[in-house]
């Protein structure tokens, strides 16, 4: 590899032939009238388009809407070709033309459902695919859009898992082929070279994409800092590398890739496709007309239709022979995705006949070209008999998987071991938490009386609960590894079996490090029967309890849409199995019809074997115990069976055996539903069309008009528009900065710091577009963010200023606007509400409201956002919310514009109708400076100005004659993207970092540009002040009043605070009425009255739990250690209500808990309006040994088969005497949960206002 990736492939190639005497494998895709169809079932309902999805509007829509029709949608229509061996082929199309769906057909990942159809042939080698497709991610490989991967494994980390998947070292087939070559001398070097090079191929996978110096670096993901969005991307490429592919199928590699990595990688692949004679095709969204010119065929779609297949250098051709000519300047590859739209006008030139306007015409008129009749007689025509010939000796000998069941295990489990314990703060909160746990019940517990029933089977209830409740933080790791699950199962890098068993497995440990500190801790403190093997039984039920319902989590995972689904399903399931444990509720109280949830309950099995596992031991199966004769007094029934007969458990020591088998049975039967649920139930059906949606075109009107270029550019074409005048409610700025460093630790010496900018100098003027560009890791986003103000570590120095004023930190604030890479925005809105938010709140308290709303008209009209201002955000296309983020931040009225990457996953008309919206904005007087990087001349040839970064250092501007004088530098070929001429000048690109040795600072800083440049920005209002222009002086942070705060309630944290806080309560109140109205008197309460206070308090308790959850949402960092912390919380107050332990139990030590225990006033009330109502209290007669004068209130009736220490008592009575839950305390426990519900509001405010957990 040090002489380059095509020097090694020609070894490569050179090698292999000569030891197996054969040529090297090689692959042909045919397929033929490949149509793909999908049911949609959609609203034919125009009037309703824009109606917001509120509970009255879809209430309206299902009593009163129009009937739902199913309506087909095309997706490929009769598409026919081949991809041959040894070529490579760029697939080109807009999206939604059926690109990506062609490539997951041919690759069998797309996925089928009930409402696809798929029709057409499809051949490998002569061999259908219907006969190979559990084999066939063996022989082709795709690389998905979206890049999946676990963020805490390092970049060599993942592609060696990879690597060890897909067989690792050689393979066994690969040796067979070896060991048939005819020399021995040749055929054994040859062997122990290519066993090198694949027990090495992570290696060389890594300087293939230039991961060299990020493969230690953890990938990371938007929480955990990791490495950049295009080494990001170089590692998916790279994860589908492995296991000798014949065919591979790569989609949009290149996003987030500076030009010249991207060149450099597709030239990788060429060079692996004609040296290797691998099949290869890949799609691209604005590929640069040198990356185009490494392609030997090209493939265009549009709605499904096949406008062209055939070679690169013959497609303009043809296509001037149907009356359109790429004009000079345009890149081939937008030009050609023009076509079949509405752009296409500009391209139209005089012809004799009429032009194709539509996908279908052009699928027409390509199906009557000689290169299409060519293709289909070689589709009909037999397969190179040399390639069938090859099916024995690589189709055939080849398995489903190449790792072997134990093998594939091992390594799975590994990597599971690896995420689960690299995450410290998750697996240290959970040991912390346990340790708590263990400490607070052997202290509140110690030495407890057996005779007291209730607060035994508390403790054991409690233990179980504890331990599988907190399987339930596992929840959002199983659900976002199922996503890469899917991906790697559909590449058959391990079989499912696999993959469910690997992943229970490696949570054993944990589990058993849990069951062993809090289980001994709990046995020996809280006076459990002293019998070592009893201790051991009681800790095999705990452990197999844990396992158990950590499984359930796991298959609800599996089987549920998502974390959404998967959290309430969860909950409310393992509620049904405490309910039905036998504690909450016993077995002869629970009805008939429903005893079929006790059996199921793992609760119940373990909590029965659990006691009687203690009260049928030696010390408590006893007829005598505490001077009371059990055995004399209750019919022969010892101790023991007499306190499990209470609890209507079975009192057969075999139970306990009985209730391990059950739980170990249930853990493989769910471990058994997940193999099943994440084989056959995937959550990866393609993206959701709206037929009903107008296309693009007829929502854009404004892109059929050019948009005028900047005054200041040389060849200036102005075109004027008739834009409404609009009054300026912004200040004009310049922006410049004067040798801005900045510093941050470094990660591998804490004690040395790493400079990414070193002396940077530039202005940006109003009413341009700055282009800050560079390599990836050069610095561009890293210098916009400082000149923004958006770093929250790391050391800087240098000036910022604004009209030649020091700025400010609100200053920058206040007058800039930054739009994110990532757009993120509230889906319920409309687009014109998230626009009217931002006018509103973010333009000055002086301006009026008439203006404001006026500026929203703008941003609209600017961006081109009139025919869909009214619709939902919620499933806008890409590059519609990419415009809706400009936007955003466009109707504050700011000065200054920051963007990031507003290009980047967006094909080219999509890029560029984003810069021509940008291209308007600049005009209107406002200062962009956007980092950028992959743009298509087109889009090039927009900025103004071009700040260059070279990796780790200063700035090299202003371009093309500038380069071209540099000595050493070749010139601009013809036709060339200067874009990527430009990055490939100064060393980006993969591997290409230290080539070259010409010193490019230090020349620019010799040249008359740096000259000029420091000339200029010495002017008055760059770097000095000027008396034309005025100092950005703001004197409050917020710009909106606290009406309009309050009105729009977002931005600021106190109105923020105020909005979610009365956006719960209508959702807690009425849940809490359903579940009142249904609860209530079907277990028989009574009374109106207290049904009212009775849903009240479950519905301040509700909220009060609401808002605990907010607070520690805004307190933590994740959701896991949220999880934790909240299970923590609930755990240990909830033993301090006074049910278990009861209140009178509770040790000295702990009353000051007991007392400020927040769940125990709404608790206390919602039993004592029900248990402790009595009016007037019976007598107790000692004579007839029963009460008199039984009120009718259940408060006044006599508890029944009360515990031998208890006696005679009523309802009342024990529930204030044991729980100490007074209904004369009602009213104050009202009010005491109302002040506990307004203390956890002021700290999730203050939380949120001061605590922030992003780092930049």
């Amino acid at each position: 590899m040090a002489q380059g990736p095509q020097a090694f492939h020609d070894l490569l190639a050179s090698k292999l032939p000569a030891a197996t005497g054969k040529p090297l494998p090689r692959m042909e895709v045919r397929f033929s009238n490949l149509s793909l169809s999908a049911d949609i079932v959609v609203a034919d309902d125009h009037a309703t388009k824009y109606e917001l999805p509120t509970i009255p509007n879809e209430l309206k829509k299902t009593l009163m809407g129009p009937k739902k029709k199913t309506v087909r949608k095309e997706i490929l229509k009769s598409v026919s070709g081949r991809f041959t061996p040894g070529k490579i082929t760029l697939l080109l199309g807009q999206p939604g033309s059926g690109k990506s769906a062609l490539m997951k057909i041919l690759s069998s990942r797309f996925p089928m459902a009930k409402n696809i159809s798929l029709e057409g042939d499809i051949s490998f080698n002569n061999v259908p695919r219907e006969q190979i497709e559990d084999r066939l991610a063996q022989f082709v490989s795709y690389v998905n859009q979206r890049d999946k991967h676990f963020p805490t494994l390092t970049v060599k980390e993942t592609l060696e898992f990879a690597h060890s998947f897909c067989g690792g070292k050689l393979l066994e087939h690969g040796q067979g082929m070896l060991d048939m070559g005819s020399s021995s001398i040749h055929n054994n070097e040859a062997l122990e070279d290519v066993k090198s090079i694949f027990s090495h191929y992570p290696d060389v996978v890594i300087q293939q994409l230039g991961l060299q110096i990020c493969q230690d670096t953890v990938v990371g993901d938007n929480m955990l800092r990791g490495i950049s969005g295009g080494e990001r991307k170089r590692v998916t490429t790279g994860e589908m590398e492995f296991g000798m592919k014949y065919v591979s199928l790569m989609d949009e590699i290149t996003t987030g890739l500076d030009a010249a990595a991207a060149y450099d990688i597709v030239d990788t692949q060429r060079s692996i496709a004609h040296r290797m004679q691998k099949t290869v095709v890949i799609a691209l969204l604005q590929p640069s007309p040198e990356l185009f010119a490494l392609f030997d065929d090209v493939m265009i779609l549009n709605e499904g239709e096949l406008m062209y297949h055939g070679p690169c250098n013959k497609v303009e051709a043809y296509f001037e022979t149907l009356g359109f000519k790429c004009p000079p300047g345009r890149d081939i590859a937008d030009y050609l995705l023009d076509l079949g739209t509405k752009q296409q006008h500009r391209y139209e030139v005089p012809h004799p006949t009429k032009q194709p306007r539509s996908p279908a015409e052009f699928g027409e008129s390509f199906r009557l070209t000689q290169i299409y009749q060519e293709t289909l007689s070689i589709l009909e025509a037999p397969y190179d008999p040399e390639l069938v010939e090859s099916v024995k000796d690589i189709i055939d000998p080849m398995p489903a998987f190449h790792q072997s069941i134990f093998a594939s295990v091992l390594a799975l489990q590994w990597r599971a071991l690896l995420i689960t314990y690299r995450n410290q703060a998750f697996v240290m909160g959970k040991l912390a938490m346990v340790i708590i746990m263990g400490l607070l019940y052997c202290s509140i517990f110690y030495q407890f009386d057996p005779t007291q029933i209730a607060v035994v089977m508390g403790v054991m209830f409690a233990a179980v609960m504890f331990l599988s409740m907190g399987q339930g933080a596992m929840i959002p790791v199983y659900i976002s590894g199922r996503a890469i699950f899917y991906k790697q199962r559909r590449a058959n890098f391990f079989r499912t079996g696999s993959y469910v068993l690997a992943t229970t497995v490696s949570q054993i440990p944990l589990a058993i490090a849990e069951t062993l500190i809090f289980g001994s801790i709990l046995y020996f403190c809280c006076g459990f029967a002293t019998d070592v093997k009893l201790f051991i039984i009681f800790e095999i039920i705990l452990f197999v309890s844990n396992l158990a319902i950590g499984m359930w989590f796991f298959f609800l995972a599996g089987v549920c849409p998502d974390a959404n689904v998967v959290m309430p399903v969860g909950m409310v399931s393992i509620l049904v199995f405490i309910i039905f444990a036998g504690f909450v509720v016993t077995k002869s109280q629970i009805p008939d019809y429903l005893i079929w949830a006790h059996w199921i309950s793992p609760i119940a099995w373990a909590l029965k074997a659990m006691a009687i596992n203690q009260y049928r031991s030696s010390d408590f199966d006893v007829c005598v115990y505490d001077g009371v004769d059990y055995c004399s007094k209750y019919n022969g029934l010892t101790m023991g069976e007499y306190y499990l007969d209470l609890f209507d458990f079975a009192t057969e020591k075999e139970w306990v055996a009985y209730g391990i088998i059950y739980l170990l049975a249930i853990y493989v039967v769910f471990m058994f539903l997940s193999y099943l649920a994440l084989e056959y139930v995937r959550y990866e059906t393609p993206d959701n069309v709206d037929v009903s949606v107008k296309p693009i075109e007829d929502e854009n009107s404004y892109v059929l008009t050019e948009t005028p270029k900047a005054a200041n550019r040389k060849g200036d074409v102005v075109i004027e528009l008739p834009v409404e005048d609009r009054e300026k409610n912004f200040i004009p700025v310049t922006v410049a900065f004067q040798d801005l460093h900045y510093w941050v630790p470094d990660p591998h010496n804490l004690k040395e710091q790493l400079e990414l900018l070193k002396g940077i100098n530039g202005f940006a003027l109003p009413g341009s577009i700055t282009a800050l560009m560079g390599s990836t890791g050069a610095g561009k986003t890293t210098l916009m963010d400082v000149i923004a103000g958006r770093k929250t570590g790391g050391k800087i120095t240098g000036k910022i200023l604004l009209n030649g004023y020091e700025a400010s930190d609100l200053a920058i604030r206040r007058s800039t606007g930054y739009c994110e890479q990532m757009d993120v925005h509230s889906e319920a809105a409309t687009i014109r509400e998230a626009l009217t938010f931002s006018s509103f709140l973010r333009q000055d308290a002086s301006i009026s409201e008439a203006k404001k709303y006026d500026s929203v008209n703008e941003c609209i009209e600017l961006l081109g956002l009139e025919d869909i201002a009214d619709q939902i955000i919620r499933g806008s296309s890409v590059e519609q919310m990419k415009r809706l983020t400009i936007g955003v931040e466009l109707a504050a009225q700011p000065s200054v514009i920051f963007l990031d990457e507003p290009t980047s996953g967006l094909d080219a008309r999509s890029a560029k109708i984003i810069m021509d919206g940008v291209r308007k904005v600049a005009d209107s007087g406002r200062t962009i400076i956007c980092t950028i990087h992959q743009p298509s001349a087109e889009v090039f040839y927009l900025f103004d100005r071009l700040l260059l970064l070279q990796r780790g250092g200063p700035n090299c501007r202003n371009l093309i004659d500038y380069f071209e004088n540099i000595p050493g530098v070749a010139p601009l070929p013809e036709g060339y993207n200067p874009a990527t001429w430009m990055l490939e000048c100064i060393g980006a690109g993969v591997g290409h970092g230290t080539e070259d040795s010409t010193d490019f600072v230090s020349y620019f800083k010799n040249s008359p540009y740096n000259q000029q440049l420091e000339t200029t920005m010495a002017k008055e209002g760059i770097t000095t002040p000027s008396p034309d222009l005025p100092e950005m002086v703001f004197g409050k942070k917020r710009a909106a009043n606290s009406s309009t705060q309050m009105k729009f309630v977002t931005y600021n944290a106190f109105w923020y605070f105020v909005a979610s806080t009365l956006a719960e309560i209508p959702y807690c109140f009425v849940s809490s009425f359903i579940f009142t109205f249904i609860f209530y008197y079907f277990v028989g309460f009574t009374g109106f009255s207290t049904a009212v206070v009775f849903w009240l308090e479950s519905s301040l308790l509700v909220l009060m739990m609401v808002y605990l959850a907010q607070f520690f949402v805004f307190l933590t960092p994740s959701e896991e250690v949220a999880q934790i912390v909240g299970i923590l919380f609930n755990s240990v107050f909830m033993m301090f209500v006074g049910f278990s332990p009861p209140a009178y139990k509770i040790p000295s030590g702990y009353t000051w808990l007991y007392k400020i225990c927040v769940f125990k006033f709404p608790i206390s009330n919602l039993i004592a309006m029900i248990f402790a109502e009595c009016d007037e209290l019976p007598t107790w007669n000692e004579t007839t040994q029963a009460y008199e004068n039984v009120g009718s209130q259940l408060g006044c009736q006599p508890m029944a088969d009360s515990p031998e220490t208890v006696g005679h008592i009523t309802i009342k009575e024990y529930t204030e005497q044991y729980f100490g839950m007074k209904h004369s305390e009602i009213a104050r426990n009202f009010g005491i949960t109302i002040g506990i519900i307004v203390l956890f509001r002021i700290w999730a405010a203050l939380a949120m206002r001061y605590v922030n957990h992003q780092k930049k």
